[in-house]
């Protein structure tokens, strides 16, 4: 199922420069088009009380951190408690795109270096918070993320907040994001008209399926 197509030249392109359109201008086109997407992944995962939703894209330069930065803050909009955490360990974005610190984070908090309340950044939108992807570890990243730890994580995160978000590696290439996927309510798959090959949207689906994770929507991001 297709959650939306979100058309770039609707708001100058303003998402390949990583911009957060729906903070910044929430009256657009696009901002519009995000609450379309917030409220249809509200209505497919409405049957569980704690949502956790990873996305991922088949390959990489799809728009799917920008989209998923946007979506938690069309979310946060709502009065929701969002948190948003960047698993992207070996590339993050997040931290990026909000303009906050990354030297410890996610990673930090797998190697009980650092506890959550410490790494959690509040970017000043709504009730949002975030998680970057932390320190440089010497694990690897598939063993982190697919560890009890990262599962005791998520399990307490989700008694604290409304929806979390999760930005992930992309799954043709990266073993933690089928790993990670199997650990949530849901999975979002970002793909780009004129980048993204048919073949390999088929496959990054084919994966998620053997990992036993919840496909719950395409999201078609165009040029």
């Amino acid at each position: 199922m297709k959650l939306l197509t979100l058309n770039k030249k609707s708001h100058g392109h303003a998402l390949k420069k990583r911009h957060l359109v729906t903070y910044s201008n929430p009256d657009s086109i696009i901002s519009d088009q995000f609450r379309t997407i917030r409220t249809n992944i509200t209505f497919l995962t409405a049957e569980n009380q704690n949502k956790v939703i990873l996305v991922t894209s088949p390959g990489k330069r799809e728009g799917k951190s920008t989209t998923t930065a946007n979506l938690a803050v069309s979310m946060a909009g709502q009065k929701e408690r969002v948190l948003l955490i960047d698993a992207s360990i070996r590339e993050p974005a997040i931290h990026r795109i909000f303009k906050v610190q990354n030297e410890t984070g996610l990673t930090d908090v797998l190697t009980y270096k650092a506890t959550l309340e410490e790494v959690i950044c509040k970017p000043g939108i709504g009730k949002l918070d975030i998680l970057p992807s932390g320190s440089t570890s010497s694990h690897n990243p598939a063993e982190l993320l697919g560890s009890d730890t990262m599962e005791n994580l998520l399990t307490e995160v989700t008694k604290e907040y409304d929806i979390v978000l999760i930005d992930s590696p992309t799954v043709l290439k990266s073993t933690e994001t089928r790993v990670l996927a199997n650990q949530c309510d849901g999975v979002v798959l970002v793909v780009s008209r004129g980048k993204t090959s048919i073949e390999k949207a088929v496959e990054a689906r084919k994966i998620l399926a053997l990992s036993k994770s919840k496909l719950v929507g395409t999201i078609m991001n165009e040029k």
